[in-house]
């Protein structure tokens, strides 16, 4: 079954997070990436990073198709449109405790966990009741 990218959740709570703990969350783009709308000028070796605080930020949206957010630069207001998967990572300013994407992702989630490949019996976990 095919899910959609978890990415743009995870950019929500961890956004979430990092306002609730008393810091400034920033996100890393691909500037490069089809979709963005960044102001060219702040962008350097097609990547720029962008400041989320609620401060410097207004009506802060982020669904399945767009992170998107006004905010001004040198004075001027500006919508800032970046797909989920042109954000490389977010984390806190200040410590920067958040997460890293895979640049891989194509937005199916995780893969399930590979099961062992031992051939020892032994080491099978073995359940009895408890009375």
């Amino acid at each position: 079954m095919n899910m959609t990218s978890s990415r743009p959740y995870l950019i929500r709570a961890i956004h979430q997070w990092i306002v609730d703990n008393n810091c400034t969350p920033y996100v890393l783009v691909n500037a490069q990436a089809e979709g963005v709308i960044v102001p060219k000028q702040h962008v350097e070796n097609g990547k720029i990073i962008l400041n989320l605080s609620p401060r410097a930020i207004r009506a802060f949206h982020v669904s399945n198709e767009l992170v998107e957010f006004e905010t001004r630069f040198g004075g001027s207001s500006m919508i800032v449109r970046v797909p989920p998967m042109a954000v490389l990572a977010i984390y806190a300013r200040e410590n920067g405790q958040g997460m890293i994407f895979d640049k891989e992702d194509d937005g199916g989630g995780n893969a399930p966990p590979t099961p062992p490949t031992t051939t020892d019996q032994s080491k099978k976990p073995k359940l009895r009741v408890v009375k």
